[in-house]
């Protein structure tokens, strides 16, 4: 009865009203709580940078003040970006990005080189092959099968680097920490029995292959050689841009009107990466004729 008497008094409100207004009050709040939860992962985010960068400058500084090499884990092509923007902070301590073979996407940050230090030391990386025991009664494996397996024996992503496949073999770089504890606890991905052994290096079969492709093009922008090569539309190619996916040299890209130069290296995350090997000759209407190297 009470409800009822709610229900009915005031401005003849009815009961559709009611629930209307009480479903307008709940998307509202839902609005208000998600637009929280993004702001609150920005701010994570920005701290997570912050404490990045903050690494970055005490093993450059070790590396000055100890005359001695330092080193970080693999870093993703983001951070690799951000190391990028703070070369001028580094002051004049050598470093080099290596992810084992080139090529590679993720890549170990190293500080000091054989001109200040006087000597060489290698990146503490390490090739390990990963193959199946039995191959008959293998799975067939995929990249996220390979990764899983090494995540689920407590290894963190930042000690793993690329991983490359062949056919039912596997190689994957590591650091050198972490390089004894796969050999011997990695024993089976999905249903496969497995067998992992250390290499010197990589065979040259496995190393990053790339075919050559030539494109008829109007311009030399980057995002119109992105659309042609992957078979974008316009909007799809300027999509990556705003999602921070585009990579030249290294460094992240958000300019799609960029001009790409020969040599230039490009990633495209979720799609690939290849090299751009400059414009050959003008077609009759005017249009380029480029070639660039694909990896496959």
């Amino acid at each position: 009865m009470a409800d009822s008497c709610f229900m009915n008094r005031g401005c003849g409100m009815n009961r559709s009203s009611v629930v209307w207004r009480l479903f307008s009050m709940v998307s509202g709040l839902l609005k208000i709580q998600k637009s929280e939860r993004k702001w609150n992962r920005g701010k994570n985010m920005d701290k997570e940078e912050q404490l990045f960068r903050k690494r970055l400058l005490d093993l450059a500084e070790q590396s000055y003040r100890n005359c001695q090499y330092t080193h970080t884990a693999f870093l993703t092509q983001g951070e690799q970006e951000i190391y990028y923007q703070m070369l001028g902070e580094l002051g004049n301590v050598e470093s080099m990005l290596f992810g084992g073979v080139e090529g590679c996407e993720r890549q170990v940050l190293r500080f000091g080189g054989t001109e200040s230090l006087g000597y060489e030391m290698e990146f503490p990386i390490c090739c390990i092959e990963v193959r199946p025991a039995l191959e008959k009664f293998s799975d067939k494996l995929g990249h996220r099968d390979y990764l899983g397996a090494l995540m689920n024996l407590g290894i963190t992503r930042n000690s793993i680097g690329d991983i490359m496949q062949r056919e039912k073999c596997a190689y994957l770089f590591c650091l050198d920490k972490v390089a004894d504890y796969i050999l011997e606890n990695l024993t089976q991905i999905k249903h496969t029995s497995v067998k992992c052994k250390k290499r010197k290096e990589m065979p040259e079969a496995v190393m990053p292959q790339k075919e050559a492709v030539n494109l008829v093009v109007t311009s030399m922008r980057i995002d119109v050689i992105i659309a042609k090569l992957y078979h974008l539309s316009r909007s799809q190619s300027l999509n990556l841009f705003r999602e921070k996916k585009i990579f030249v040299n290294g460094r992240q890209v958000e300019n799609n009107s960029g001009v790409l130069k020969e040599q230039d290296t490009v990633s495209v995350r979720g799609y690939g990466k290849f090299i751009c090997e400059g414009c050959s000759h003008m077609t009759k209407k005017g249009n380029l004729n480029i070639r660039v190297s694909r990896y496959v």
